[in-house]
C-alpha cells in the first residue's frame, strides 16, 4: 500500500523539545512557573481576563458546572452531537442532561433549539454550548436579539461554552473564550494545539476563577509552586473545601507554550486542506460538505465531516471501509449520546426526536486534516473519494 495516512498527526517543532527539555533540566515536572505562563500567553491570545490551566476539558467542564453551583436533579442543557464529556460531568452532580437537537447543516445547537427547550423545561439551571467541528455556534446575531447568549440573559441562565474543537475560532471578530460565562478547551493529543492531555478554563469572572482555581487541586488555600519558589521557609496550608486533582504539570503545560505559538500557521494549513476538500467535494451530489455561518478565516477546522447523504448508492460504512483499504484512516464524530445505552436507557431517549442530529450521523466521516497532512496526501483523499462517491 503506497499510502497509510493516520487519522491524526501530532505537529510538533524544535521549540517543543527545546522547552520540554528546560522542564527537565528545571527539576520541577508538575504545576509551577511554566503552566503560569502557559495561562499567561492564552489569557492574552485569547483576550480574557483569567486563564486557569487543567489536566484535560473534562475537568474543566467539571469544574466550571462546580463553579456555577449546580446541583442534584438540576437541569443542564446539551447537545445530543458531543464527546460524552459534555454530558458525564452533569451526572457528576446527579443533575439531569437535558439532551437536544441539532441544526443538520452545521451539527451546532441553534437558538430555536435553545428556546423551544426552554418552553419544555423553565426550571434549566445552565448550558452547555458546542463549537463543533472549529466552527461557532450563534452565539450573537446581526441584531443581538436572538443569539443564544441573548436568549440565556434573558432566561438567566450561566453559559458554560465547551470549546474543546474550537481554539482559535472567532465569532463577531472575538476569540471563542470570552463571551459566555465560563469556556473550556481540549489540549488532548489530536486537538488543534495539544499538552498531550491537558485543558484550559478561561472566565472574565473574578468569583468563578477563584472558585476554580481552589478545586483545581484538592481545596488547597496555597499554590505548591509558591511554597517551593519562597525566599523564606513556608510549609504550612489548609484545605478549605473538598476539591479534585486537576492541575497541569509544566512538563505539559511547556508543550502548550510551544504550539501556541504556531496556533495560527497550523490553523492556516488547515484551512487550506479545507480549502482543497470544499473544491472538489461540493459538486459530488452524494456527498454534502460543512456548511459555514463564518468566514473560513475564523474557523479553527478541527474537524472536516463530510456526510455521505441520502441520495449514494453506497453506505457510510463501506465508504469507511473503502478509504481504509486504500490507505486513509477516518473517524466519526460522534455517535449521538442518545444512541449510547447509558443515556437512552436512563432517560428513555428515542433515536426518532432528534432528525437534526440522526440525519448527520448515519452519513458523517471525518476525514483527515492537520498541519502535516501533504498536498500529495490531500489529493489521494480526494481521488479515492470521487472514485468512491462521484
Amino acid at each position: 500500500m503506497k499510502y497509510k495516512i493516520p487519522f491524526a498527526r501530532t505537529n510538533t517543532s524544535t521549540n517543543e523539545y527545546d522547552y520540554v527539555k528546560d522542564v527537565l533540566d528545571s527539576g520541577w515536572l508538575t504545576t509551577g512557573k511554566v503552566a503560569k505562563k502557559f495561562e499567561e500567553n492564552f489569557k492574552s491570545y485569547v483576550n480574557s481576563k483569567h486563564a486557569i490551566s487543567v489536566n484535560s476539558c473534562t475537568s474543566a467542564l467539571h469544574l466550571a458546572l462546580e463553579a456555577i453551583g449546580i446541583k442534584e436533579n438540576d437541569k443542564v442543557i446539551v447537545p445530543a452531537l458531543t464527546f460524552t464529556a459534555s454530558a458525564e460531568v452533569i451526572r457528576y452532580f446527579k443533575a439531569i442532561p437535558i439532551i437536544v437537537d441539532i441544526d443538520y447543516d452545521t451539527c451546532l445547537i441553534t437558538p430555536e433549539i435553545v428556546e423551544s427547550t426552554l418552553k419544555k423545561f423553565s426550571d434549566v439551571k445552565a448550558i452547555i454550548i458546542v463549537h463543533f467541528g472549529g466552527q461557532a455556534a450563534q452565539l450573537l446575531d446581526n441584531n443581538s436579539n436572538k443569539g443564544l447568549l441573548n436568549i440565556c440573559r434573558k432566561h438567566k441562565i450561566p453559559i458554560i461554552e465547551d470549546a474543546a474543537h474550537a481554539f482559535p475560532t472567532k465569532h463577531n471578530d472575538k476569540f471563542i473564550g470570552t463571551f459566555g460565562d465560563i469556556t473550556c478547551f481540549s489540549f488532548y493529543a489530536n486537538k488543534t494545539i495539544t499538552t498531550g492531555e491537558g485543558g484550559m478554563i478561561t472566565t472574565d469572572s473574578d468569583e468563578y476563577a477563584t472558585r476554580m482555581r481552589l478545586m483545581r487541586l484538592h481545596g488547597i488555600d496555597r499554590d505548591p509552586w509558591n511554597n517551593y519558589s519562597s525566599p523564606k521557609p513556608k510549609w504550612d496550608y489548609d484545605v478549605v473545601a473538598p476539591g479534585f486533582k486537576y492541575n497541569l504539570p509544566d512538563i505539559n503545560a511547556a508543550i502548550g507554550v510551544a504550539q501556541l505559538e504556531r496556533a495560527e500557521d497550523m490553523r492556516m494549513k488547515r484551512q487550506k486542506c479545507a480549502q482543497l476538500y470544499n473544491e472538489h467535494f461540493s459538486q459530488i451530489t452524494s456527498i454534502d460538505i460543512p456548511v459555514l455561518t463564518t468566514p473560513m478565516k475564523h474557523h479553527s477546522w478541527h474537524l472536516y465531516p463530510i456526510i455521505i447523504n441520502n441520495t449514494s448508492q453506497i453506505s457510510r460504512d463501506d465508504v469507511v471501509k473503502l478509504l481504509f483499504e486504500n490507505g486513509i484512516s477516518t473517524s466519526v464524530h460522534y455517535k449521538p449520546l442518545y444512541r449510547m445505552k447509558y443515556y437512552k436507557e436512563t432517560y428513555n431517549l428515542i433515536n426518532d426526536n432528534y432528525p437534526g442530529c440522526e440525519k448527520y450521523y448515519k452519513g458523517c466521516i471525518s476525514l483527515p486534516i492537520y498541519p502535516s497532512l501533504s498536498k500529495d496526501e490531500i489529493f489521494h483523499i480526494i481521488k479515492v473519494i470521487k472514485g468512491i462517491c462521484a
